[in-house]
């Protein structure tokens, strides 16, 4: 498999989500704020994000403890934790706001749309008509999602050891 690409952190860059972990949300672009942490343990962190999508703010976002930038830096034990901490999280937001379901993203890099250089799942509660993505769905053709499967398959045979 490609090595991670180098990191896309900015000269001198300040890690929000790291000074969260570390209790320190004093410097100056940190938007962060001790009172957003909902859990924490030594490998992963749930907080609630400082921007709400449309009418529904308080979404949650899962990230590790220890700073990662992206998906493809995560050591397999922490994303095996933050997969089964979303579940946990998609679950208390049904039980304490009621949202008719739950998405969950993730972006890496600039061109993923990725803006803070630590890694982060979001987890959004969601209700019909939300419009959260606003983007219109449209259909790919078969033979160019059999092209990509076939694709992504040849990498993923590729790779060492699964785990079970």
């Amino acid at each position: 498999m490609t090595p991670p690409p180098a990191s896309h952190a900015p000269e001198g860059y300040v890690c929000p989500f790291c000074g969260l972990a570390a209790d320190d949300v004093s410097a100056p672009d940190n938007r962060c704020e001790l009172e957003d942490l909902v859990y924490r343990d030594e490998d992963v962190m749930v907080f609630i994000a400082v921007d709400g999508f449309g009418d529904h703010e308080g979404h949650a976002m899962i990230s590790p403890t220890g700073h990662y930038e992206t998906l493809y830096d995560l050591p397999d034990r922490v994303l095996q934790r933050i997969g089964l901490m979303a579940r946990q999280v998609a679950l208390a937001q049904k039980e304490a706001w009621g949202p008719e379901g739950v998405s969950t993203r993730q972006h890496n890099e600039p061109a993923g749309n990725q803006h803070v250089w630590h890694y982060h799942l979001h987890v959004f509660p969601r209700w019909h008509g939300d419009q959260l993505y606003r983007h219109l769905r449209h259909p790919v053709a078969p033979e160019v999602r059999a092209a990509k499967a076939r694709e992504l398959a040849a990498v993923l045979d590729a790779a060492p050891t699964r785990l079970p």
